[in-house]
């Protein structure tokens, strides 16, 4: 297994509208993104090469979304990452002159991260290597593993398109949690 490659080419809008359009949850966690906590999924993210015939890369990780660690006046709101690329903050700003309807996320100031990604090419077909990678995460048991097809060349962007779509299904359970404190 390899660290990655030694070289991404930048992101610009149309690669990010790619990857927002080509990319998909094939397992989805039985957890949601925590309302008061922090949240870490385990992840599988599964590319094809474009550079490779009959190969696909899986990669391998957590990916965190937080709350924020200090209050912040609004004009230092938005969001925040580590261990991600140049690419996620321009995927964020992408997000955020497209009115993608995060406004709430933007204002609370999330923060994500990724670390302990590794990457590992395999020489099969790319629905053999989906079927096989969420059969693993039916039997690990795992609640917080999640599985991703995504875009190699934007695989981050891919990352944070699962992050987003976690983020909308725990909208209505978040709201909850907050009103049930009387937060809001």
């Amino acid at each position: 297994m390899q660290a990655g490659p030694p070289f991404v080419f930048p992101m610009n809008r149309s690669s990010i509208e790619y990857a927002l359009h080509h990319t998909r949850v094939l397992y989805v966690p039985d957890r949601r993104i925590d309302s008061f906590g922090d949240t870490r999924f385990n992840f599988r993210l599964i590319t094809e090469p474009m550079d490779e015939v009959g190969a696909c890369r899986v990669r391998s990780g957590w990916v965190e979304a937080c709350r924020p660690r200090i209050l912040r006046p609004a004009d230092l709101c938005g969001v925040e990452t580590e261990g991600f690329s140049a690419d996620a903050a321009r995927f964020f700003e992408w997000m955020e002159a497209h009115g993608a309807g995060m406004k709430a996320l933007f204002e609370y100031g999330f923060r994500f991260g990724r670390s302990d990604v590794q990457e590992e090419l395999v020489h099969d077909a790319f629905p053999e290597v989906e079927e096989r990678v969420v059969k693993e995460a039916l039997s690990s048991g795992d609640p917080f593993r999640a599985v991703v097809a995504g875009v190699d060349d934007a695989w981050e962007v891919s990352l944070l398109c699962f992050m987003m779509e976690m983020i909308q299904n725990s909208h209505e359970i978040n709201i909850f949690d907050f009103r049930r404190r009387g937060l809001i």
